[in-house]
């Protein structure tokens, strides 16, 4: 755990932008993964398969009974959960759709129209670590958006089937599902293979090969983003509890020993009593291992004097989850510019927004806030602008246009205008 002064965070950024080194690392393996499923298709997905996940089973497509048999069997009270979860998350995305628009100038019509894509892929985490947010987050805005088409991909190590996983699949209406996981499954949809189909949109965390897989194939297939290890940032006075301070930093420690969290306060009763009640918590969380490497190598402290500080740390890191537990956290809102979700007051953790208030929380990290989104409803359509010109606007709009086309030395850009100035046919 470090402690620093505002004026190091220039520098602070650099170890927040530090998986570039890691990716470097693996960079050239997924590359060749990559290409290999890309040109032997199911061939490579086996064997891939059978190195990483070591089981024999063949990547087919999962039984769709499969995946009532998960539903069925979750206890009621999980049943509940996992369902107030979904109606919730589909009730925020529904107010993310984007209508279509025309407007009317002079007999012409322009505007945009706004369709979803054919088909999105979804890529869950699997084996012992138990998903269904991530498949709700990442179903229900595609569901929303209206795609046709959606599969998903969940990695089985040693033929372990996670029942979360598979059960909340189910009731988002996911039938497609395929037992194939890391940077071999992000190709398998990125360019299809014999037993999955290419998609046009992928979508979904992942480890760092997935990640970087996704990196390689974007422009190619459309992806939500590329997600690093996952970060918090509580900016806290002395309002409310530092024992909740404590518990909310470790909320993102025991995700990756790579997650990062980090406190502003401008009160060094804070501090103590924070780093207290985290050694303390430590020594009887279950996540302890993971969570106590997390805090020791990427936890940091920052010391500032007043809040304008604590918003310029705020805007400088970009961070991917930012809780501001201060007197009047509205007052800072206005000049925050750079967060991926932002949680106000003491009563909203981090942790409500990972699964039950119904926004995402698939987040840009790694500084990534500063130009782009959460995963929304928008990552799954895409827009075709619409010109049907009248004579009249026409004749009115092409000299000037044609007056553009001789600056930027386009002739036939000119020429296929003036064509229809002088009616030749």
């Amino acid at each position: 755990m470090k402690i620093v002064k505002p004026e190091g965070v220039e520098k602070l950024e650099e170890i927040i932008r530090s998986e570039e080194a890691e990716r470097q690392k693996v960079r050239e393996l997924v590359r060749e993964i990559v290409d290999r499923v890309r040109k032997e298709g199911d061939k490579a997905l086996t064997e891939y398969t059978r190195k990483f996940d070591r089981w024999e089973g063949e990547p087919l497509k999962c039984d769709p009974k499969i995946l009532r048999d998960s539903w069925e069997s979750l206890e009621e009270r999980e049943k509940k959960a996992i369902l107030t979860a979904k109606e919730r998350i589909e009730k925020f995305h529904i107010n993310q759709l984007e209508k279509s628009w025309f407007v009317e100038d002079r007999g012409s019509i322009i505007g945009t129209i706004v369709n979803p894509v054919d088909r999105v892929g979804l890529y869950i985490p699997g084996g012992t670590t138990s998903l269904p947010s991530t498949v709700l987050m990442t179903a229900i805005p595609a569901v929303v958006a209206g795609v046709r088409e959606i599969i998903a991909t969940t990695p089985t190590p040693k033929g372990y089937k996670n029942k979360y996983t598979l059960a909340t699949l189910y009731i988002c209406g996911i039938n497609e599902v395929f037992f194939v996981g890391g940077a071999q499954a992000i190709s398998a949809m990125a360019y299809g293979t014999e037993s999955i189909p290419k998609v046009d949109v992928i979508a979904g965390p992942g480890n760092i090969f997935v990640s970087e897989a996704k990196a390689l194939v974007y422009g190619d297939v459309g992806i939500d983003s590329i997600a690093g290890p996952s970060e918090i940032m509580v900016i806290a006075d002395e309002t409310y509890p530092p024992k909740w301070i404590a518990m909310d930093l470790l909320s993102q420690a025991e995700h990756d020993v790579m997650a990062r969290s980090i406190l502003v306060t401008n009160s060094e009763k804070v501090i103590e009593e924070t780093l207290f009640y985290i050694e303390e918590f430590l020594k009887t969380l279950p996540t302890r291992e993971i969570a106590q490497e997390s805090w020791e190598k990427m936890g940091i402290v920052i010391k500032i004097e007043d809040m304008k500080e604590a918003v310029e740390v705020v805007n400088t890191i970009a961070p991917e989850h930012l809780e501001v537990m201060t007197e009047d956290p509205w007052k800072l809102l206005p000049h925050i510019k750079n967060a991926g979700a932002i949680f106000l007051g003491g009563y909203s953790p981090e942790a409500m927004g990972d699964y039950i208030v119904g926004c995402n929380h698939t987040l840009p990290t790694g500084g990534r806030a500063k130009f782009s989104s959460p995963l929304g409803v928008y990552n799954f359509l895409k827009r075709s602008s619409i010109i049907d010109l009248s004579k009249d606007l026409f004749l009115e709009l092409s000299e000037k246009a044609m007056i553009l086309a001789e600056i930027e030395g386009l002739i036939a850009h000119r020429d296929s205008i003036k064509l229809r100035l002088e009616g030749e046919g």
